[in-house]
């Protein structure tokens, strides 16, 4: 019998993707990620709570499962909270969930998947693992609304061999009906929406308060570099905002870019926000490395519609230009690349 380890998180997907694999015959394995202390109060807009971790045990008790907590508090602070504090520092905006489940999930996870002696671990993430010739490949899950291959672009050919995603072939409310029908606790539970470390969104004053530090006030510029207002510390701003500025400029004005060593953040129309081309550094081949350009689809951000481009790689980059101009392109985000349903690769925007 093959053995699974099950990344449970609290919540319905994770819940069902164990009760999928101990119908397929797996001989399965709860294990939840401590990755911070949880809030004093629940917070259903959170996840990796104290009540996430019971309501994950629960799930497990109810289908026979051993169930394991495991401790990686200090290793989500070095990869995942010291990173995202880095990237907005530095005039970025990153994505925390993309190296949670890169540094986290699919890398301390996965060696202890190895030490229990398991075949294989298992998550709740709406997508696919295909083998192909000797080849793994990432797809997207059937549900356009849940697809989250997205975040899962990091993933190395020994990981994918590894991994099952159970839910790939189900829409969210079809998950939801299973876990009614099998009366998990976890049925009706919310998704958790923002950052788990910060659940009251203000990610500005998380990184104050984590780092003990105060960013000074600068100076809202328009494009020209004549002044429009003063900003309250330039980790507050990101690429393409609008609200929340303060600034009476008689028509709609967004941030288009920060300048760190003036300590200025620049704002302009609409208009100005579109570009048709970026670098992304850190770039992972899903598929082997092509040598010259391809025509694929890309999307830098999670919720967007994939648009057409073209690819170039160069050493550990890439160069994407889209065939029409693209909103918001953002340093510190993920592009990722599609041919259909297939991942290609992606890597984080310079």
């Amino acid at each position: 019998m093959k053995k699974a380890i099950i990344a449970m998180s609290g919540g319905v997907d994770s819940g069902v993707a164990a009760f999928l694999m101990k119908e397929k015959g797996y001989d399965c394995i709860g294990a939840t990620m401590k990755l911070h202390d949880s809030p004093l109060v629940y917070d259903e807009k959170s996840c990796c709570t104290a009540e996430d971790i019971e309501d994950a045990r629960s799930v497990a008790s109810k289908l026979g499962m051993p169930y394991y907590v495991f401790n990686f508090k200090d290793e989500f602070d070095k990869k995942v909270i010291s990173k995202f504090i880095d990237t907005y520092e530095k005039g970025g905006t990153p994505n925390p969930c993309i190296d949670c489940n890169r540094y986290l999930k699919f890398e301390q996870l996965m060696t202890r998947m190895n030490e229990l002696g398991c075949d294989c671990i298992v998550t709740g993430h709406y997508a696919f693992v295909e083998e192909k010739d000797g080849r793994f490949y990432l797809k997207k899950g059937i549900d356009p609304k849940k697809d989250q291959s997205y975040v899962l672009y990091s993933l190395t050919q020994e990981q994918l061999s590894h991994i099952i995603f159970p839910l790939g072939d189900y829409t969210k409310d079809e998950i939801r009906e299973i876990a009614k029908r099998e009366e998990l606790v976890v049925a009706n539970k919310r998704e958790s929406q923002d950052i788990c470390f910060v659940p009251d969104g203000d990610y500005a004053a998380f990184i104050e308060g984590y780092t003990n530090k105060k960013y000074p006030a600068g100076s809202f510029v328009d494009l020209n570099g004549n002044v429009l207002g003063e900003h309250g510390g330039i980790i507050k701003y990101t690429i393409g905002q609008r609200k929340g500025l303060g600034v009476a400029a008689g028509k709609p004005v967004y941030v288009i870019k920060k300048d760190l060593e003036k300590n200025e953040v620049i704002l302009g129309s609409n208009e100005d926000l579109f570009t048709k081309e970026l670098t992304a550094d850190d770039f992972n081949w899903i598929i082997e490395k092509p040598a010259g350009e391809i025509k694929c689809k890309a999307k830098t951000r999670y919720n967007m519609t994939e648009q057409p481009c073209t690819v170039r790689a160069e050493g550990d980059s890439v160069k994407v230009t889209f065939d029409a101009p693209q909103r918001a392109i953002t340093s510190g985000q993920a592009v990722v690349l599609y041919d259909g349903d297939y991942v290609l690769g992606g890597g984080t925007i310079i």
